[in-house]
């Protein structure tokens, strides 16, 4: 199901040039696709929020939903549903059925970008336009997990937090100052993965911490700490991940 709830942008969204003119040219080239913003997918009332960079252009912008339809959606649905948070069987496109479980998925950006690389205007124009009311209106939200640093800091900037005191790496935790949790993952990219930046137990790993924090089997650490947690399967925090080859 697609967003079910906030308000997001128009299928005609015009704040951002660039993005209109990749958006007529994708519609020109294959009228059979979404070719428009993607909205979020999963409950407004989620515990958990996942942010992720953009839509693949073959990926989310192809079938109208967050990372369906590329590898990285493969390793996303296949983890969110060995931890509970989704159920279903995902088949990479938006009529497969799979429903999420207390989680909803966004991106900083709702269009593809040419090159999978938006512009800092245009992740200012979705973070002010679309992500910070998101947020604002996930009332039971708790923990929100970043996947890369582009995500990263258009949450916190979401948030009006200064990025200087919650510095990106995978698997770090920042407690923020109104009590939820930000954890950061590398993009589940097939870049990524491929390179063995990010491992599937690497990013099970994470959910799985997820998982309990959702459940409060953890306590928070105290606002405003940045943490990080370690398992057999997870490396030290590092600073930034790979650009992803395909967004979502």
């Amino acid at each position: 199901m697609a967003d079910e709830g906030a308000a997001g942008p128009a299928r005609d969204c015009p704040l951002c040039p660039r993005l209109v003119g990749f958006r007529h040219a994708n519609r020109q080239a294959e009228p059979g696709w979404h070719n428009a913003p993607v909205p979020s997918f999963g409950p407004l009332d989620a515990a958990l929020l996942v942010v992720g960079l953009a839509p693949g252009r073959q990926g989310a912008n192809r079938t109208g939903r967050p990372f369906t339809g590329d590898f990285a959606g493969d390793l996303l649905y296949r983890s969110l549903a060995r931890f509970g948070f989704a159920e279903g069987r995902y088949e990479r496109h938006a009529g497969d059925g799979l429903r999420l479980i207390d989680a909803r998925i966004t991106n900083a950006v709702r269009c593809v970008p040419p090159e999978n690389k938006p512009t800092p205007a245009e992740i200012r124009q979705c973070r002010e336009h679309y992500l910070t009311a998101e947020i604002a209106a996930m009332a039971r939200l708790r923990t929100i997990l970043a996947l890369g640093s582009i995500a990263h800091a258009a949450v916190l900037a979401a948030l009006g937090l200064r990025p200087a005191g919650f510095r990106f790496g995978h698997a770090a935790q920042h407690a923020l100052p109104d009590g939820r949790l930000l954890v950061d993952s590398y993009h589940c990219s097939r870049l990524n993965t491929n390179t063995g930046r990010l491992t599937e137990a690497m990013f099970d790993a994470v959910v799985a911490e997820l998982r309990r924090r959702v459940d409060g089997v953890l306590r928070d650490a105290p606002c405003g700490r940045s943490s990080s947690f370690e398992t057999a399967a997870s490396r030290p925090p590092q600073d930034e991940d790979a650009p992803p080859r395909t967004s979502s």
